[in-house]
C-alpha cells in the first residue's frame, strides 16, 4: 500500500464520451523509498492483470555512465514517484519484473536513454514500450505528412499538439523554466549564469522536483488512448518493433543483444497483404576512433544525406556514448543501405 501523501496532480483522461472533451481529475502524487508502497499488481505482473502506466526517469547525465535518481510512474489513480536515491538498489530490483513484463504496457516519450540506464545500471532490460515519439512519427505517416530526417516530436512539442493533449506551451514551459534555476538559501539564481547538474540528487525532493517529476508522465496515459484510436494495424506492429530495437538501441556490450527479449515477428493478418512490411532491424556500426565528425559531415551535412537517401533512423551516442558507433534502425534492405553509404563514408577517411 502506498504511503499517504500531500501531493496532488490534476491528470487528463481521453474524453468525456458525450462532449468529447477531455477529463480532468486530481490524483495523489506518492513518493516511493519502499516496495511496499507500490501497487501489487505492479510488483507481480500477471496476464489476469495487465496494466497501461505513463514512464519516465530523472537522473544526472541519464545514460549507463550517470545516475538513475528518480522514476515516475503513472496510474490512472496515482503518480508514484520512485526515489532510487533513498530507495537504493533494492527498491529499483524489486520494479524489475514489471519493467521486463510483457503483461504491463510502459508508455513513455523517447525511451533510449532511459533504457540505456537502466540496463546498465540495474541490469533491467526495459520490455513491452509504447514509445509516444515513435507513434507521433507513424500517424503522421498515415496521414501523409513527410517528416524531414532527424526531425523528432519533442515532448513539449507533443503537449502542444491539440490532437492529443493540447497543453499551452507557457504551461509547460513554467515548469521547465523551474528547472533552469538553482535554489540557494533566500536566493533564486537563474541557469544562465549558475547550473546544477546534481539537481535530481537533492534530497528531501521539493515541491520544484515533484511537479516536474509529475509533469513528465501525467498526461501520458491520455495521449496513448488518443494514439491508439488513430494507428492501423501495420502502424501497430511497426510501433512495437520499433520501441523493442529503441529499448536496446544505445545497450550495446559484447553478447551482441543476446539477453533481450526477441523482437515481435510480422503478424499473419499482415502477410496476406499485398504490400507485406519487410522485417526491421537494428544493426550497428562501428566507426574508426577520432572519425565520427567526419563521418557525420560539417553540420551533419554526410549523416543528414545518407538519411534522406535511406528509410532509416541513424542515431549515434554523442557525448554521452557509446562512442564511435552509429546505430542503424529500419527495414532490412534499407538498413543495408545505410551500412553500405557510412562504409563507403569511411573508406575516403583512410
Amino acid at each position: 500500500m502506498a504511503s499517504s501523501s500531500s501531493h496532488q496532480a490534476r491528470v487528463p483522461f481521453p474524453s468525456d464520451p458525450a462532449g468529447g472533451k477531455p477529463l480532468d481529475h486530481e490524483v495523489p502524487i506518492h513518493v516511493v523509498t519502499e516496495p511496499s508502497q507500490l501497487p501489487v499488481e505492479f510488483l507481480n505482473p500477471s496476464a489476469a492483470k495487465q496494466l497501461i502506466i505513463g514512464f519516465d526517469c530523472e537522473g544526472v547525465n541519464l545514460c549507463r555512465h550517470g545516475a538513475l535518481c528518480i522514476m515516475q510512474l503513472a496510474f490512472p489513480d496515482a503518480i508514484y514517484l520512485v526515489d532510487a536515491i533513498k530507495g537504493g538498489e533494492s527498491l529499483i530490483e524489486a520494479c524489475k519484473p514489471a519493467l521486463e513484463s510483457i503483461y504491463i504496457t510502459k508508455v513513455i516519450h523517447d525511451c533510449k536513454r532511459d533504457s540505456e540506464a537502466l540496463y546498465f545500471q540495474f541490469g533491467i532490460k526495459l520490455h513491452n514500450v509504447v514509445d509516444t515519439q515513435i507513434a507521433y512519427s507513424l500517424i503522421e505517416e498515415q496521414e501523409g505528412r513527410i517528416r524531414l530526417p532527424g526531425d523528432y516530436i519533442s515532448f513539449v512539442g507533443l503537449l502542444a499538439d491539440p490532437r492529443y493533449c493540447g497543453m499551452s506551451y507557457l504551461e509547460k514551459e513554467e515548469v521547465r523554466a523551474l528547472l533552469r534555476q538553482v535554489i540557494l538559501p533566500d536566493i533564486i539564481v537563474s541557469f544562465q549564469y549558475l547550473q546544477d547538474p546534481m539537481f535530481w540528487t537533492h534530497r528531501p525532493l521539493s515541491e520544484m522536483m515533484i511537479r516536474a517529476a509529475a509533469d513528465d508522465v501525467r498526461f501520458l496515459l491520455c495521449i496513448y488512448y488518443k494514439m491508439m484510436e488513430k494507428l492501423n494495424e501495420r502502424s501497430l506492429w511497426y510501433l512495437a518493433v520499433r520501441g523493442a530495437l529503441y529499448s536496446r538501441c544505445f545497450c550495446i556490450n559484447e553478447n551482441n543483444y543476446a539477453d533481450w527479449s526477441h523482437i515481435p515477428p510480422i503478424p499473419d493478418n499482415l502477410t496476406i497483404e499485398d504490400d507485406v512490411p519487410e522485417e526491421e532491424i537494428l544493426y550497428v556500426l562501428d566507426v574508426p576512433p577520432g572519425k565520427m565528425g567526419r563521418v557525420i559531415g560539417r553540420r551533419g551535412a554526410s549523416i543528414l544525406s545518407i538519411k534522406e537517401s535511406c528509410n532509416a533512423e541513424i542515431f549515434f551516442g554523442g557525448a554521452k556514448g557509446p562512442p564511435d558507433k552509429a546505430f542503424i534502425i529500419g527495414p532490412v534492405s534499407q538498413v543495408r543501405k545505410a551500412e553500405a553509404m557510412l562504409k563507403g563514408k569511411m573508406v575516403d577517411i583512410y
